[in-house]
């Protein structure tokens, strides 16, 4: 089995192919100043980029991959491994996620492959990093999947520069795949629909499909069609199609259908959910709720409602009142501060002209 599609994580900018290119991989010392390079062991399976192992039961062995500084400073590297995941884009993450194992997995690759958190190169120097890989010690009829994440640790000085810099920060690292597999035949690619539910996403009103991939092996070219309609109703509500995504091995996807901008209403719906991948399909029709507190909290979050939400007369109100009601004070207390001026001036004027009589 070959994969053969580079994948990013953003906003970290991998610039290393992960299941595609040749190695050694060099990247300028702008992007990064050491460069990788994957020691192929003896039972690698097929020329590729990655790490693809023909394992045996119970097997543990060690791999290497030799890093290169290429500058006059030692360089450290800060060293991750990730299990293969899902996201809702149907993209495939191998490295850092905040994403959930999947209930099905049965053998996490993080407690397969274990390595160093960091390693330094010497100045104008190299390393090898050893990768454990320690088998289960029954028999795997599938994939076990996951990636190597390798990224710069920015020097105390780098550190505070960051710190002056505003806006958007690219940040380079490397990731290399590692597959696992004891069998040239194992099972394919199987579904299963777990929930459905009201959120967001990016900030928008959302219905959630939740589904797994329950097998461990790859699903590619998956295709989603759903409509969302109200409980009993034919009448589709809000409905998404999307091509062309895949799914790890033993992983789960919350796929979103938008809501358009619209309110969330709580109430009764049915959500029919059609996935295919070639000649395969799966369909599933799902009754669930939106509760009037969810429907609440997910309307006062959408960033799509802000300018609906901000239209409040009452507020408004209130506002001109206080306004008037100010204005209305200053005008009569500037009002009686001229009456009271006036009268003294009067008094004044009185005073002048009895002071003119008597004298006359």
């Amino acid at each position: 089995m070959k994969l053969r599609k580079l994948f990013y994580v953003l906003p970290i900018l991998y610039i290393a192919s992960f299941f595609l290119g040749t190695t050694p991989v060099f990247a300028t010392e702008e992007m990064n100043p050491y460069t990788y390079e994957v020691v192929k062991p003896e039972n690698q399976v097929d020329d590729v980029g990655y790490f693809n192992l023909r394992m045996q039961p119970d097997q543990e062995q060690t791999v290497q991959i030799k890093l290169k500084n290429q500058t006059d400073q030692e360089v450290t590297v800060a060293i991750g491994l990730n299990g293969a995941k899902t996201n809702s884009n149907g993209v495939i993450e191998f490295g850092p996620s905040v994403l959930e194992n999947d209930a099905s997995l049965k053998y996490d690759f993080k407690e397969i492959v274990t390595g160093p958190e960091t390693t330094v190169i010497p100045a104008n120097g190299e390393t090898t990093v050893d990768i454990t890989i320690k088998m289960p010690s029954a028999t795997i009829d599938g994939l076990i999947v996951g990636g190597i994440h390798m990224k710069k640790v920015p020097t105390a000085e780098e550190e505070e520069e960051r710190k002056k810099q505003t806006g958007v920060l690219n940040e380079y690292a490397y990731l290399v795949g590692m597959v696992l597999s004891e069998a040239d035949m194992i099972p394919q690619a199987d579904l299963a629909l777990n929930k459905v539910y009201a959120g967001l996403a990016n900030y928008r009103n959302a219905v959630f499909i939740n589904f797994s991939n329950v097998q461990p092996n790859f699903l590619d070219d998956m295709g989603v069609e759903a409509q969302i309609m109200q409980a009993g109703a034919s009448e589709v509500l809000y409905d998404t199609k999307k091509l062309n995504m895949r799914m790890a091995p033993n992983s789960m996807i919350d796929f979103p259908v938008l809501m358009d901008g619209d309110r969330m209403e709580a109430g009764d719906y049915t959500a029919h959910i059609l996935v295919t991948s070639g000649d395969r399909k799966w369909e599933w029709d799902h009754d669930f709720t939106i509760t009037e507190e969810e429907a609440d909290k997910y309307n006062a979050q959408d960033v799509s409602l802000v300018q609906e939400r901000g239209i409040d007369w009452t507020l408004i109100a209130m506002i001109v009142g206080g306004v008037f009601a100010a204005f209305l004070v200053i005008f009569f207390i500037v009002r009686a501060i001229r009456k009271k001026g006036n009268k003294g001036k009067n008094k004044k004027k009185n005073k002048a002209k009895k002071g003119k009589k008597s004298k006359g």
